[in-house]
């Protein structure tokens, strides 16, 4: 596996961890509709957070955040919208980010909760 494919699944084991220590509940990992992927689909209380992981090994060139580009949010979008309906729930819906990067020895997460609308 390519070393920054490597780097995406330690990212979103560690999103998956952190989510579950703040108290939501994995509903699904990588789930796919036609060409859009979900990264994690979370749920806490009545919100079901589509949460899109982006992990870097450095920021020199942007925060993690800042690689979410608007094609990827119009798949994520369409794909929730067939998340919902094909599994007939009634929860509001939130797009989140979970941001990693590596600081000295560690890694920071930043979990931005409604980072984007859909339209």
């Amino acid at each position: 596996m390519a070393e920054h494919n490597e780097l995406g699944k330690f990212g979103e084991e560690l999103a998956v961890e952190f989510l579950q220590k703040n108290g939501y509940a994995i509903m699904e990992t990588n789930w796919t509709f036609q060409k859009a992927e979900i990264d994690i689909i979370a749920q806490k209380d009545n919100i079901v957070a589509a949460v899109e992981v982006k992990t870097r090994s450095r920021i020199d060139f942007g925060l993690p955040q800042d690689f979410v580009k608007p094609k990827k949010i119009q798949l994520l979008v369409k794909a929730v919208n067939e998340y919902i309906v094909s599994n007939d729930l009634d929860a509001e819906v939130r797009f989140d980010i979970i941001a990693i990067y590596k600081e000295e020895k560690t890694y920071k997460i930043e979990h931005i909760e409604d980072a984007f609308y859909h339209f």
